[in-house]
């Protein structure tokens, strides 16, 4: 398999953006979509309903499969033969970064549960400053990427 991946790289990393660019999508709207819910909908109402399935639905169809995908060609990106120099500082930030926009998406799905629940306990405003997270690490993303420092 590691033997394809040299002649595959540029496939590979389109693929890798594309996931990337979906997933980045989803983390920036959900949070959005949670300031309105946490704002405007009284709980157990038609409105609470149809925002609980709109943020599954994004969650689930969007945002899981655009991660795994992200993950699975950034992976492969990672095991072809001469991409990656691991001397370097980059790889380590943009993994480090990753890390933290997976913990990003696992904390959005526990919240998502939490409005399903009824039991939404954080402000619009709280969600509106997790929405920066994304943001923050996506410049470290791809000033990593670009800069290979």
């Amino acid at each position: 398999m590691i033997d394809i991946l040299p002649d595959a790289y540029l496939w590979v990393k389109v693929l890798h953006v594309i996931s990337v660019i979906s997933w980045m999508a989803g983390l920036f709207y959900l949070p959005r979509l949670f300031v309105y819910h946490a704002e405007q909908v009284d709980a157990g109402t038609a409105t609470d309903r149809m925002f609980q399935t709109m943020e599954r639905r994004l969650l689930r169809a969007i945002m899981a499969p655009a991660m795994l995908t992200t993950w699975l060609f950034g992976l492969a990106l990672v095991v072809t033969p001469g991409i990656v120099d691991w001397s370097m500082i980059w790889p380590w930030s943009k993994a480090a970064a990753v890390l933290g926009m997976t913990w990003f998406h696992m904390w959005l799905g526990r919240q998502r549960k939490a409005f399903a629940q009824g039991d939404n306990r954080l402000s619009g405003r709280r969600y509106r400053l997790m929405n920066e997270v994304p943001t923050v690490l996506m410049i470290v993303i791809v000033a990593s990427v670009i800069v290979k420092f």
